[in-house]
């Protein structure tokens, strides 16, 4: 055999197996090296490291945040409601060796099914033990959609249904991760967090339920319209009474600048007047003269009176 093939055939094993000793470790993995399928030791130093050919395997699992989607399914509550309930949960894998020896070397739909089997049954078992309302809402506070003067815990007191939240849809939660982590921690499994992603009715009752919801922000709606009108109306009776308070003020100083006008222009009169009464009385007669009498007018008076005083030559003092 030529020299050059049996070199050249040697330099490529010595290739190969360079390669098949060598691997790399990403940041987000961890990796665990196999001895004749037996864990011989974990890497979890993300770089270039190496490994015996053949008889050492590489399997890489996520450290990272995995995520978990349950399918959404029918439960029924404690008070008999048929609900679809979709959660959805966050993992991680934090014993590598653990993980390999109970679930395997598959990192995807291995313990995907483990999680279906332990936190379905976890969620099946809160929301049937728990009412309706529980998984709902969180806490007891006030809803907005009571009439006005009569308060939530009245009006909840003349329902036949008992609409306090006692534990709440977050202790639920809660609840639910409680009672799965337990079971997923001989997996080498930590689970994160469980949540309650969405809650649904059957569609025999969902359309009631939405009309129940329309009809309750119709009437919000409607007590927020009438608390604006009472305030227009409010603004108007301000604005009405500012109105006539600021003709009124303005009046009674029309009346007080008129008052003082008229009684200067008496005492000037009187002043100028009061210089010669004769005179006055002259003046003021002959007004009444002009004003009473006129070219159509007769009158049979006497010269005697005050009034014709001036008609009979009397003669005024200078």
């Amino acid at each position: 055999m030529n020299l050059k093939v049996v070199v050249g055939i040697l330099a490529a094993v010595i290739v190969a197996l360079g390669l098949s000793c060598a691997y790399t470790v990403d940041e987000t993995e961890q990796v665990v090296i196999t001895l004749f399928s037996k864990v011989n030791r974990t890497v979890q130093l993300p770089g270039l490291h190496f490994k015996l050919p053949i008889v050492e395997h590489k399997i890489a699992y996520p450290n990272n945040l995995q995520e978990w989607d349950g399918d959404p399914g029918e439960i029924p509550t404690k008070d008999k409601t048929y609900i679809y309930v979709d959660t959805f949960a966050r993992w991680k894998i934090v014993d590598p060796v653990l993980f390999f020896r109970t679930i395997g070397p598959d990192a995807k739909l291995a313990p995907t099914l483990r999680l279906n089997e332990i936190i379905d049954p976890a969620v099946r078992n809160l929301i049937t033990s728990n009412r309706l309302i529980e998984t709902v809402r969180n806490s007891n506070r006030e809803l907005d959609t009571f009439e006005e003067g009569i308060s939530e815990k009245e009006d909840l007191n003349k329902q036949p249904y008992n609409y306090g939240v006692n534990i709440g849809r977050k202790m639920i939660d809660e609840m639910i991760l409680k009672q799965a982590q337990p079971k997923l921690k001989k997996f080498g499994i930590q689970l994160v967090d469980v949540k309650i992603k969405r809650i649904n009715y059957r569609e025999e009752v969902r359309q009631s339920v939405y009309d129940r919801m329309i009809a309750e922000r119709k009437q919000i709606a409607q007590k927020f319209r009438s608390e604006g009108k009472g305030e227009a109306q409010k603004i108007l009776g301000d604005k009405e009474l500012d109105l006539k308070r600021i003709k009124s003020e303005a009046y009674r100083k029309a009346q007080e600048i008129k008052g003082k006008a008229d009684a200067e222009s008496t005492k000037l009169y009187a002043e100028a007047f009061g210089k010669d009464p004769e005179f006055y009385s002259f003046v003021k007669t002959m007004e009444i003269y002009g004003e009473a009498l006129d070219k159509d007018s007769s009158l049979v008076l006497s010269t005697d009176s005050d009034l014709l005083k001036f008609l009979k030559g009397y003669s005024v003092k200078k």
